[in-house]
């Protein structure tokens, strides 16, 4: 990815997007504060158009913990479902290469490359799901280990019956319903 900035108009605004859902949600980051979130992204411009991307796709990412080891903040996209933007798209480049007819727009990790973002893989994937419930309605790609993308597969979860549900298709499979979920260290 090449060295994407926004605009100084555009920057505001992201941060008062972000400002506003960290202080709305503040039981997913009870020990941090905004101010010292709000410093770190301003110092890195390539990290701000990461998160601009997941929000025009529908992500509404949110501070979901701080590394310590990394001295990084970690967002997650938070949105209610699957964001709605990032939908109707198969697993990676292999999968979409691989369907000869009705290919889907996209493929989720070619997207997730593109934003500068990585997916979740599943214990991430639960650990967001501890701090509400997503994707009640939609699923959402997960990051398959190696193993499994390598017999065709890919998986992916959601919030059922009170409880998360990690479950596989084939990498090649699209559904309106199915997106993916990202996350970024900044």
């Amino acid at each position: 990815m090449s060295m994407q900035k926004l605009s100084r108009e555009d920057t505001v605004q992201l941060l008062e997007i972000l400002r506003k859902r960290f202080e709305k949600n503040m039981h997913r980051h009870k020990d941090l504060q905004w101010s010292k979130i709000e410093a770190r992204l301003e110092t890195n411009p390539e990290k701000l158009w990461s998160l601009n991307a997941m929000e025009e796709t529908g992500g509404e990412p949110d501070v979901i913990a701080y590394d310590t080891k990394n001295d990084a903040y970690v967002f997650y996209d938070c949105s209610p479902e699957s964001p709605k933007g990032r939908r109707s798209i198969c697993y990676d480049q292999e999968a979409l290469d691989s369907r000869k007819q009705n290919k889907p727009k996209n493929s989720a990790m070619g997207m997730a490359s593109e934003m500068g973002i990585e997916l979740l893989n599943e214990s991430q994937y639960r650990d967001l799901q501890k701090t509400g419930k997503f994707d009640a309605k939609t699923s959402s790609w997960v990051l398959t280990p190696t193993t499994i993308r390598a017999l065709g597969g890919a998986i992916y979860g959601d919030w059922r019956y009170g409880q998360v549900f990690i479950y596989h298709n084939g990498a090649e499979s699209y559904y309106a319903a199915r997106g993916f979920r990202g996350w970024l260290k900044v």
